[in-house]
């Protein structure tokens, strides 16, 4: 799964500082296998590349996710599910077994 959303900071340290209990947190949602956090401080971007173990709980996060970031404020919310091509993303170190 892929989101983003307009975003004006913080970047960096000071973004892993204020959202080190939301990382924290998402690990404990259903079916999270693992996430990237991105951000582009030249576009005022933010979002994450995740990894779910299923469709339905990427489905369900998405959509809890996407009201969250609308309570805080935030707008324009791009979520897009995708099917994982595990052969290919081994050739390319993506980790799986």
């Amino acid at each position: 799964m892929y989101v983003d959303f307009p975003h004006s900071g913080p970047f960096g340290e000071e973004m892993a500082k204020q959202m080190k209990d939301l990382a924290n947190s998402i690990n404990n949602e259903p079916g999270v296998v693992w996430k990237i956090w991105t951000q582009n401080e030249s576009d005022k971007t933010a979002g994450g590349v995740y990894v779910f173990d299923n469709r339905a709980n990427a489905e369900k996060y998405l959509a809890m996710h996407t009201e969250r970031l609308n309570q805080w404020g935030y707008s324009e919310i791009r979520g897009r599910i995708f099917e994982v091509n595990e052969e290919l993303s081994k050739i390319n170190n993506g980790p799986f077994n």
